[in-house]
C-alpha cells in the first residue's frame, strides 16, 4: 500500500503521523511510504532521516493525498487538506468530529474511510490510541495549571504545593480516567491537596486503593462539582464521553462562585470542552479570563511536547497502520472489531453513533462491507 504524511497545518501542531522508526517498519512489510518534505521538522527529523530508512519525499501535501491511498495525520484535516481526500483514501487520524459540525460534513462530503484514533477500541477495553495522548494531557495540565497559578500569569499567586506552614492549592480532577489519573499523580507529586471526581463508584474505590491516602475522592453529583469549584484554586476537566460531545459539567454560575486568579483546565476542549464557558485556544494564546477566572483550553495540548508526544502516539497507532496497509481498510476492520470500532465516516455515511446523535443525523452502522 502507499501510505501518505502530510505536514500538520494545525495551529502550534508540530507532531508527526509516522516517525521515521515506524516508516521503517512499514517499508520493511512491503509497503511505500510518502512524506511531505519537512513533514518531521518540528520536531527535528529531517527528510534524510525519512529517506534513509526508505521514505520517498515529496514537495507538498498535494502530491501526497494524489500519491497516496492512506493518509496518516496526527490532527482532524483542516479544510484545505479535507478538499483534498477521495473516496479511494482511508483517512487514520484524532478526529473528535462530535465537536464539529463542519469537518463531519466536510468528511462526508469526501466519502473518505475516516478512521479515529480516538475510538479504537481495545481488547481488554479501553481506548488505546487515545491513552498516550490523554496521559501527556494529564501531566500537562497541572504543569500549565501551576504556571497560571503565579500572579504574573494573572493567577491567584499560589504555589501549588505550598510550604511549611502555608497550605498547598486545592486541586479538583473531574473524572477519574487516563486523563485524570495522570492528572493526580502530577499533582499529588507536587504536593497538592487532590481531590477526583468520578460517577462510577467502582471507579472511585479503584482510584482510593492505587492513591491510598495521597488523594480524596468523590462521587461526582451536581451539588459535589459545586461546591469543589467555589473552593478549588485548580479545576481539571477530564471528562471523556467516547466519540461524543464532553458534558458542561461546570456552569457559568458556577464559574461566579470561584476564587479570582482560579484556573480551569480543560482537556475535555477536543471533544466540545466540559465547562460551559470553555472555548477553544492556542499554544501562542493559551488562556483567556471570564469572571476573573483563567481558562487554558488548547485543544491539542500534547503539541506542546511534540517529540515526546509523537513517539508515545506511533508506539500505539503502529501496530494498526501496519495492519490496515497489510490487509486494506475493510478486511482489516472485518478482522478486527477493535479497530472497526474506530470507523467514523466512510462512503458518505456517519458510522459512529454518537457522531450521528450530536447533530441528529442520520446513524448507518458499518456492517462489514456496506
Amino acid at each position: 500500500m502507499r501510505i501518505g504524511v502530510p505536514k500538520e497545518i494545525k495551529s502550534q501542531e508540530y507532531r508527526v503521523g509516522l516517525t521515521p522508526p515506524s516508516v521503517a517498519e512499514l517499508v520493511a512489510a512491503g509497503h511505500e511510504v510518502i512524506i511531505e518534505t519537512n513533514a518531521g521538522g518540528g520536531i527535528d527529523f529531517d527528510d534524510s532521516d525519512y529517506t534513509g530508512v526508505g521514505a520517498r519525499i515529496v514537495p507538498d501535501a498535494k502530491s501526497v493525498f494524489e500519491q497516496a491511498d492512506m493518509i496518516v495525520k496526527v490532527k482532524e484535516p483542516q479544510p484545505v487538506e479535507i478538499a483534498m481526500l477521495e473516496p479511494r483514501h482511508t483517512l487514520f487520524t484524532y478526529l473528535h468530529l462530535a465537536a464539529s459540525r463542519d469537518l463531519t460534513e466536510g468528511l462526508l462530503k469526501s466519502g473518505a474511510t475516516c478512521i479515529a484514533y480516538e475510538t479504537v477500541t481495545g481488547p481488554k477495553g479501553g481506548l488505546p490510541l487515545l491513552k498516550p495522548m490523554s496521559e501527556v494531557a494529564g501531566r500537562m495540565s497541572v504543569q500549565v495549571g501551576a504556571h497560571f497559578l503565579e500572579k504574573e500569569q494573572g493567577g491567584r499567586g499560589i504555589l501549588l504545593g505550598g510550604v511549611p506552614g502555608v497550605a498547598p492549592a486545592r486541586v479538583a480532577i473531574l473524572g477519574g480516567g487516563t486523563s485524570g489519573v495522570n492528572a493526580a499523580q502530577m499533582a499529588v507529586g507536587m504536593r497538592a491537596d487532590v481531590t477526583i471526581y468520578d460517577i462510577s463508584n467502582e471507579r472511585l474505590a479503584e482510584l482510593d486503593m492505587f492513591f491510598s491516602s495521597q488523594i480524596k475522592t468523590a462521587y461526582a453529583s451536581k451539588a459535589a462539582i459545586e461546591a469543589a469549584v467555589a473552593k478549588a484554586h485548580l479545576v481539571i476537566g477530564a471528562v471523556l464521553v467516547p466519540g461524543a460531545a464532553a458534558p458542561k459539567l461546570v456552569t457559568r454560575d458556577m464559574l461566579k462562585t470561584m476564587k479570582r486568579g482560579s484556573v480551569l483546565v480543560d482537556i475535555a476542549i477536543d471533544q466540545g470542552g466540559c465547562f460551559e464557558t470553555s472555548k477553544p485556544t492556542t499554544h501562542d494564546d493559551p488562556v483567556y479570563e471570564i469572571d476573573g477566572v483563567t481558562h487554558y483550553c488548547v485543544a491539542n495540548m500534547p503539541g506542546a511536547v511534540a517529540r515526546t508526544s509523537a513517539f508515545a502516539l506511533n508506539n500505539a497507532t503502529l501496530p494498526f497502520v501496519l495492519r490496515l496497509a497489510n490487509m486494506g481498510a475493510e478486511k482489516a476492520m472485518q478482522s478486527d472489531p477493535h479497530l472497526a470500532a474506530g470507523l467514523n465516516t466512510s462512503n458518505g455515511k456517519i458510522r459512529y453513533e454518537a457522531v450521528a446523535q450530536a447533530f441528529g443525523m442520520a446513524h448507518d452502522p458499518w456492517n462489514g462491507t456496506n
